[in-house]
């Protein structure tokens, strides 16, 4: 569907595909609550589309930017005046701001992520230590943003090298790596004290949506009071999560994470916060 040629504050989100996406439906709802003229769209963008799809965007009046999603986070990078220093860490983008003509790259990945974990980061700890399923582009975003708070990271992939690869990209912290087999293997390991310790696993694979395979994690290797968190949204209960809560752990779905990056994009997009207090309203809604 083609942008409408009103001037009227206008955004999107690309990719390709893009039928599955969900954040029309999230920006138009804050859009509704707010009272706010504007308007969200999705548009399918294929790799070799780019430059010309950002050639015709960068001065169409009322144009304040896009979302973007797979496979684009790193391949737009090229076509930007300008990177934000997260952004540029990460070395993805999800979100680019048009402002005065130029393209801005942002990524709202890390601060949706963290979102939800806030109180527990609020909190002292004694030790702090994620084991990360995935070394992808959602990875990526999650190892950086963890980092930062002091998080010791064992990054687990199906291919070693990829994991090897996004752990040398980070400073600061003792960084580990293994194999996702690893961790659907039993394990005899006995834990020690987790009193005190903040540990966190993270799913950033596809493993576990709505038609691919599932995600084997033996939850041998999960340690007590762990808190499970599953980036996938299709569907919302994972097989994951619904044995972590089965088991009593406290657990994260992906709506979580997709709320929290939206809100951010929201704000650069239209220049006010999200109506927040609708969270409720608005996740009775992705899920309906």
């Amino acid at each position: 569907m083609s942008l409408p040629s009103a001037v009227i504050p206008k955004a999107e989100v690309i990719g390709d595909p893009i039928a599955h996406s969900k954040s029309p439906l999230i920006h138009r709802f804050w859009l509704g609550k707010l009272g706010l003229e504007g308007f969200y769209e999705k548009t399918r963008v294929g790799g070799e589309e780019l430059g010309d799809f950002f050639s015709d965007r960068r001065n169409l009046p009322g144009w304040r930017g896009c979302n973007v999603t797979v496979p684009h986070k790193q391949a737009v990078i090229p076509f930007l005046d300008r990177i934000d220093p997260v952004a540029a860490k990460i070395g993805a983008v999800n979100t680019i701001v048009a402002r005065d003509g130029a393209l801005i790259g942002h990524n709202s990945d890390a601060a949706g992520f963290l979102e939800p974990l806030q109180p527990s980061l609020n909190d002292r700890h004694l030790y702090r230590m994620a084991r990360i399923l995935g070394a992808g582009g959602a990875a990526k975003a999650v190892a950086h943003a963890l980092s930062s708070h002091g998080f010791t990271l064992v990054i687990a992939a199906r291919n070693l090298a990829q994991a090897e690869a996004l752990a040398a990209e980070i400073e600061d912290v003792d960084t580990h790596v293994a194999t996702l087999d690893h961790f659907a293997d039993p394990t005899d390991f006995a834990f020690d004290d987790r009193s005190g310790v903040l540990d966190l696993v993270v799913n950033t694979t596809p493993l576990g949506m709505t038609g691919q395979p599932p995600l084997r994690l033996d939850f041998s290797h999960v340690p007590p009071g762990a808190v499970i968190y599953d980036i996938v949204y299709a569907p919302l209960e994972t097989a994951m999560l619904a044995e972590a809560r089965a088991r009593g752990h406290q657990t994260v779905d992906g709506l979580a994470m997709l709320i929290g990056q939206a809100a951010e994009a929201f704000r650069l997009f239209f220049g006010q916060a999200a109506p927040r207090e609708h969270d409720a309203e608005l996740r009775a809604l992705l899920t309906a």
